[in-house]
């Protein structure tokens, strides 16, 4: 019997000193790294725009704050260009004329791999969208790409 006791009062002890390290580095990291953190800091009087200068204007300062999503330059004229880690397919058909699409087939899912000739393909079962429009062309997507607004500014293009 104090065999079992003394496992019972062991992994109590354990399970307990556990919880509380891991408490510990929950606490610490909330307060400071990560997005917790910073929302954390938000609510102060600092904030997340006083370090960019655009506290007053969450809308308009925080859109020319974020990264482009391409330049102008990247993105050829009658071709685009697949931002897997953005979730967008950005493409020009025209010159000066830019187009963004969710990089989310319609069909499963999968993210698309390429534009050509006029076409965003799908890798997964082939499905193909019209690059200026985003509509089903070929293939077994029930759907559209969903269009994904953006502004092009000067040489940047960023979600709109």
């Amino acid at each position: 019997m104090s065999g079992v006791g003394r496992r019972t009062v062991v992994a109590a002890a354990g399970g307990a000193g556990l919880v509380a390290a891991l408490a510990a580095c929950g606490g610490g990291s909330a307060d400071g790294d990560g997005a917790t953190g910073a929302k954390g800091d938000g609510g102060g009087t600092e904030g997340s725009g006083g370090a960019d200068a655009s506290g007053g204007t969450d809308a308009s300062g925080g859109a020319s704050q974020t990264p482009p999503l391409a330049r102008t330059g990247d993105i050829p004229v009658g071709g685009g260009k697949v931002l897997a880690d953005r979730g967008v397919v950005v493409t020009q058909p025209k010159k000066g004329e830019f187009k963004a699409f969710s990089a989310r087939c319609t069909h499963a899912g999968c993210t698309v791999a390429s534009v050509a000739d006029g076409v965003i393909v799908c890798p997964c079962h082939q499905s193909r969208f019209d690059f200026s429009d985003g509509s089903v062309k070929g293939g077994p997507a029930p759907s559209p790409l969903e269009p994904t607004p953006i502004e092009v500014t000067g040489d940047a293009i960023r979600l709109g």
